[in-house]
Parts: C-alpha cells; structure tokens; sequence
C-alpha cells in the first residue's frame, strides 16, 4: 500500500505541470479456488483416485488516463497452492504480464492500441478472455477501432516469433504465428447485430531430421467468419450465432460450422428461465476423407459453454465428430444470494463407431451443473457449484474413461477485488 502511495505521488508534481485532466487507479485481485476433480473433462479411469487442488490468481491492475492518451498494465502471478517450498527462493511460475498496452484517442471516433490486451467480442464465443483459467488469455496485438453512435468497427493484427533472429526461424509456441481481424457491430432498432472475420495464420511444424538450411516455412491460413445478433424485451432476452470455418490447417482442407439459438424469460423479478442449442460440426467416424469437418471456437471462453464440466473444446475435442446440446437455463436472485441450475442434454453431431466399426448410439450423456454465488463484501465474493455427469457408452468410446464410475466436479472460489488507489 505504502510503495502504491508512493507511486502515486510521483504522479503529483507531473499533473501541476499541465492542464489536462488526469486519472489513475490501481486495483489488486486475489482468486483462490479449491476444485475437486473427479472426472472432470473426460469419465475418470477405473481405478484412479480424483485429483483436488487449490490455484489462485493474484492480479495488480495499474490504470492511467490523460486527455487522448490510455494506458493499462496488469501484472500477475498464478499458482497452485503448495508448488514450492514454504522456503524457496524462486516461484513456478514467476511474475507474468497479461495486459501492458497503450492507447491513443485521435478523436471521438478514432482511436489505436497496441500492445498485450484482450481481445473479446460479444458472448466471447470464438474471441474471449477466457477469465475462468486462472491466466485468462490474452494477445500481444495492435488495434485500430473506430466509433459512432450506433456502430462500431475494430481491425486488428498481430505477428508472432520466438525472439529476435537475423534469419527465419521455426516458429514453436503453441498459437497462430499471425492474425488479422475485424469484428463490426450495428443496431437495427432493438436487434444488435455483430460481423466477424477472423484469419489466422498457423505455421507447419517441421519434423525430423530437419533439413539444413531450412526451406521456406508454410503457413497455413484458416478463416473463421460469421454473425452474432441478441435482442431484448422487458422481460425476456435473446441472442443466435453462425460461424463458418474455411482454409487449411496442417495443410488439410478445413469446412466447419457452428450455430445456436437462446431464449430467457424473467418469469419474476427474482427467477428466470431459458433455454437454447447448438450445433458444432464435426466429422463421422465412417468419413475417410482428410478434410477436416470439425469446428474450433479457437480463441473463445469456451468454460461457459457446453456445460461446466468442460468436456468439449476446453483444450480438448478437436477434430472429433462434433455436438449437439440442448440444455435449460434456471436462475434465482435473492438478497445477496445468486443460484443457477443448467443442465444439459449432450448429442454427438456425427455417427460414432464401436471398437467392430458398429454404429453406437449418438446420445453421449446428460451434465447437470449448479452453481451458487453470494457478495460477502463490496469487494468479496464467493463462487461455488456442484455438476454432473451421466455419461453413455458412446462418450467413453469417444472421451475415454470409465462411464460406470460416478463423475463429478466442485468448486469453490473467493474472488476479493479491492480498489487499493484512486487518483484525479
């Protein structure tokens, strides 16, 4: 607090220099959270015992803003309880920069940053924070946007290497090794309507023995576009999406989609109803075909999707025969308390082969996932929830795992989000 106060101060002197207007904050996070796995992502093996952890997030967010000028840098440090020793000189995973960015407001319409920043549109579908991991995610990227009353445009690239180098490199970080965006919204009346147009460029590995010198490095460009449009009444709210997918990927063919309906209805002032499907593409098992058929929601916060036991495109089922999931969406506010129930009903979107290449049912299994939330402090509050998971042979076949084990997930999270400075 002392060294903030003195940060702070050094702030002072500057601003009596200039007749602008100036802000500065500085907000801390600290986010434990005990989680108990068992068969959490995938049916837990026969025999093994359920793995439980805490993680935590400390975040220090710095904020400054002077006339046409912004700028954010967030450092933090994510561990998991007990990965080194109460008396250890060195962490894990050390201090690591998720935001430093700065930005320049040219007029009230145009504006650009650059830097590391996250990138999120809409219901983060395919671009997103990602906040439920513990390092969320973000992009070392620049962004040109431009506004109006109505409508908004943002086109942004990024160019990525392993370090500085006097020739070209393979490029070995798991993410693109270039993108280009632009991402457009506009209302029509109460419709809200967004474009997306995403290219991604990811580079060919090399594999071994690798050739001297090294030929000319592939990159293969994949392109994911599509509409995201909600809408809202007095007591009801409703949103639908299409994304296509089209290009290469490790030099094979790429023809995806992905699409989905949700409807909510406030049925009191304190509970609420919905429900919704979607439909993710993906590739039968019967096809022989190189191309790939399957969807990826390549950079979106996909925990908040497709149940909370994060069975599918949570880092995993990629390239698989796809989904279907219809599922129910109750919630219930009272006081400080916040309750959901959703449970969702899993299909396979493609047919499934048993071990003897024989047709297996495409009903993969139902999630049941509640949660429960309650604001201890105007800067504490605790997260908790319970699922799930009645998987079918066809998920075992498909996930792997053991179906006739019990697989469950539970969680709780303390989220204390203090504004520790504030200056203007």
């Amino acid at each position: 607090m002392k060294l903030l106060q003195k940060m702070a101060l050094l702030f002072i002197p500057m601003t009596s220099m200039t007749t602008f207007a100036q802000e500065f904050d500085a907000n801390l996070q600290i986010k434990p959270r005990y989680e108990f796995r068992n068969g959490y992502k995938a049916p837990i093996p026969h025999g093994e015992t359920p793995a439980q952890f805490i993680n935590s997030r400390t975040r220090l967010n710095l904020n400054f803003k002077q006339d046409k000028f912004v700028t954010k840098l967030t450092m933090q440090n994510v561990r998991v309880w007990g990965d080194v020793a109460p008396n250890t000189k060195s962490d894990v995973n050390g201090i690591q920069i998720f935001e430093a960015w700065a930005q320049y407001n040219f007029n009230e319409k145009w504006s650009t940053r650059l830097g590391r920043q996250v990138i999120s549109y809409d219901n983060q579908r395919i671009l997103g924070e990602a906040d439920w991991a513990p390092q969320a995610q973000s992009h070392d990227a620049v962004l040109v946007s431009y506004k109006n009353n109505k409508s908004q445009l943002d086109m942004g690239f990024a160019l990525n290497a392993n370090g500085e180098s006097d020739i070209a490199t393979p490029y070995t970080v798991a993410t693109y090794k270039t993108m280009q965006y632009a991402w457009y919204h506009t209302e029509f009346g109460k419709i809200n309507t967004s474009l997306l147009f995403l290219n991604t460029g990811f580079e060919n590995k090399l594999t071994p023995p690798i050739p001297t010198p090294l030929p000319e490095l592939k990159v293969d460009y994949m392109q994911t576009f599509g509409t995201y449009m909600n809408t809202k009444g007095k007591s009801w709210d409703g949103n639908l999406w299409f994304y296509g997918q089209t290009g290469k990927s490790n030099t094979l063919n790429v023809s995806a989609f992905d699409a989905a309906i949700n409807f909510n209805y406030a049925l009191t002032d304190k509970f609420k109803a919905g429900l919704g499907y979607e439909f993710v593409s993906g590739k039968s098992q019967k096809d022989t075909s190189t191309d790939i058929k399957s969807f990826n929601p390549i950079f979106g916060t996909n925990h908040g999707f497709n149940g909370y036991m994060d069975y599918f495109y949570v880092g995993n089922y990629k390239n698989t025969v796809g989904l279907q999931d219809a599922f129910l969406k109750f919630g219930y506010t009272v006081n400080k308390w916040q309750f959901n129930l959703l449970p969702h009903v899993f299909n396979a979107a493609n047919t499934i082969l048993d071990a003897n290449a024989n047709e297996m049912s495409n009903y993969l299994g139902t999630e049941v996932d509640f949660t429960a939330g309650y604001a201890v402090h105007k800067y504490i509050n605790i997260t908790g929830g319970y699922s799930q998971m009645f998987a079918t042979d066809s998920m075992q076949r498909v996930k792997g795992g053991d179906v006739d084990h019990t697989n469950n997930w539970a969680w709780v999270m303390i989220n204390v989000n203090p504004q520790i400075f504030s200056f203007k």
